[in-house]
């Protein structure tokens, strides 16, 4: 089970052993302060935004369950299928996933050999992998607990990022 900041217990529902996307979309919400959640570009987008002072924030994870125009690399359209992605720094990037790769050509892919279809488990992400963003497709419970302090470097680097955007 996950559990919240204070404690208190945190129920995943989940179909067969998936846990859905409204349950991440609450979890997060839920375990971290200042997010401002966004549904646009046929996903939902997860903004640390916590004065406002920022048009839409700093970009924290995403949750898309349908493929883009640029974005086809997951077959989102598959049923029920939906894709977590979320930006880690770079040391912790290449210790789970190896070396990052090259930006990939416009509408293109990154070039790391692995199945972007590829449903529980953690995955470079397709098209911005380049950044550290990683992504996971379908996570069962007890995968997306493990990814728990991959998240929270996640919110302290949006955190610092969205200090220094406020401050210039």
């Amino acid at each position: 089970m996950l559990y919240k900041r204070n404690s208190a217990q945190y129920t995943v529902m989940t179909k067969g052993d998936n846990v859905l996307t409204k349950e991440i979309s609450d979890y997060i919400l839920d375990q971290y302060s200042g997010l401002v959640a966004v549904d646009a570009w046929g996903e939902q987008s997860f903004f640390y935004n916590p004065d406002g002072r920022l048009p839409r924030g700093v970009y924290f994870a995403t949750l898309k369950d349908k493929d883009g125009d640029n974005d086809k690399a997951s077959k989102l359209g598959r049923d029920g299928v939906y894709r977590f992605n979320f930006g880690v720094s770079k040391p912790s990037f290449e210790r789970v996933l190896g070396e990052r790769p090259a930006r990939p050509a416009a509408g293109g892919v990154v070039d790391t050999g692995h199945d972007f279809t590829q449903l529980n488990t953690l995955l470079p992400h397709p098209v911005y992998a380049w950044m550290s963003w990683v992504c996971i497709l379908n996570p069962d419970e007890s995968v997306f607990r493990g990814l728990v302090p991959l998240l929270n470097e996640s919110y302290g680097l949006v955190v610092k990022k969205h200090s220094k955007r406020v401050k210039s």
